[in-house]
Parts: C-alpha cells; sequence; structure tokens
C-alpha cells in the first residue's frame, strides 16, 4: 500500500495533563474517568486530547445535541490533530469531503443521521448545561487509554483517540468515513503500521532516557 504523506505531530510526545477536578481534568465530563476505567494502570490525557474534548463539547453544545458523538470528535480531530488528516490516502481532497460531511450535519444532515446506533439526534435538544458523553465516546476514551499504555505511553494523545474511534465499524465517526469514500481496511492498515512506529519510539526512548510521557 502506498503511503502518500508522512505523519506528522504523532503521539510521540506531550507535555503534562491538564488540571484534575473530581471529574478528571477541568470542563471534560469525566474523560480522566473514562481512562481510569480502561484499567488499572491508568494514563492521563495529553494536553492535545484535552483540547480535543473539550472543542467536541462545545460543537456539540453549539449544535444543540445532549450528548457528544464521535462526529463531533472527528470533526475536531480532522481539525486540530495534523497526523489524523495525514492518515487519509485521499488526502487535503478527501479530508474537504469529511469536513463538508460533518458540516451538513450540524445543520440537520437528515433523516439520514437518526436511527443509527450511536444517535445524538435522538435525543431531547440540550437547553442548558454541558452536553453529556456518548455510551461510544466514553469507550473510545477508554480504548485510547489502553493503546496509550500499551506502547507504554504515560499521557493517551489525538492520534490514539481517532484510531480508537476507526476500530468501533458502527460509530457515526465511521459512518462519515464511509461516505467520504476512505476505504477503512487501507486506513486501518495505515494507522496500524503507525502505532508500531510509535510504540517502537517510545520503546527507545525509554532505553535511552527512561519513561516518556508520550
Amino acid at each position: 500500500m502506498q503511503s502518500r504523506t508522512p505523519f506528522s505531530g504523532q503521539a510521540g510526545t506531550a507535555g503534562p495533563a491538564g488540571p484534575s477536578g473530581p471529574g478528571g481534568p477541568a470542563g471534560l465530563d469525566g474523560a480522566d474517568a473514562a481512562v481510569r476505567g480502561a484499567g488499572a494502570s491508568a494514563v492521563g490525557l495529553s494536553d492535545e486530547l484535552t483540547s480535543v474534548i473539550a472543542a467536541a463539547r462545545r460543537r456539540a453544545q453549539r449544535d444543540g445535541d445532549r450528548q457528544i458523538d464521535t462526529a463531533h470528535l472527528l470533526h475536531t480531530l480532522l481539525e486540530t490533530v495534523p497526523c489524523v488528516a495525514a492518515s487519509l490516502e485521499g488526502g487535503p481532497t478527501q479530508v474537504a469531503r469529511l469536513l463538508g460531511y460533518l458540516a451538513q450535519r450540524t445543520i440537520g444532515y437528515g433523516l439520514s443521521w437518526y436511527g443509527t446506533v450511536e444517535d445524538s439526534g435522538a435525543v431531547p435538544r440540550m437547553r442548558e448545561g454541558g452536553a453529556h458523553w456518548s455510551p461510544t465516546v466514553e469507550a473510545a476514551v477508554a480504548r485510547a487509554g489502553e493503546r496509550a499504555r500499551a506502547r507504554g505511553a504515560v499521557l493517551a494523545q489525538g492520534f490514539d483517540l481517532f484510531v480508537a474511534v476507526t476500530d468501533d465499524r458502527e460509530c457515526r465517526a465511521v459512518e462519515v468515513l464511509h461516505r467520504a469514500g476512505v476505504d477503512l481496511d487501507s486506513l486501518a492498515l495505515r494507522l496500524a503500521a503507525e502505532s508500531a512506529r510509535l510504540a517502537t519510539e517510545v520503546a527507545r526512548s525509554q532505553l535511552d532516557d527512561g519513561p516518556v510521557n508520550g
């Protein structure tokens, strides 16, 4: 399989996690709690991933959705995490198509968005307060933590969350990817190769310098 663009902004390093409160990092509706639920050896959220989740919540609030779903996450990941857009073989044209689908969703993409496995459109419209996590999002955040821990990282990154989201072929984000013409099997191979590269990079860093933060 041909790789058209090298990944950039990977999950190799990161700064410390954001401030924590009773439900995890401030303003994240228990994001850190979701990661802690992934296993006994918990990882935190990088500043990058914390920002992604916070932006996805703001997007859900603007859309009037009661739940933050994986489409909100995908929209933010494409706009803010360079290695996510770089993972798409279709390049900028495919990214633009994806963002177009996601923008249509915010104006009421139509009945095709309703009644799906992950459905924030069918629940009551939000009136006050913040949007809640969909169960699919909570599971994806937990899997992102598992992925980071598996490669020996201390903090989960945006790349980890993107891989975790695409692992769920029934979620709304994957539905958008499919509609935009993304070859999901090819994408999975590219993400697996990049994940292996990152794991090797972290292992080498630990041998040279001791544990790293991402």
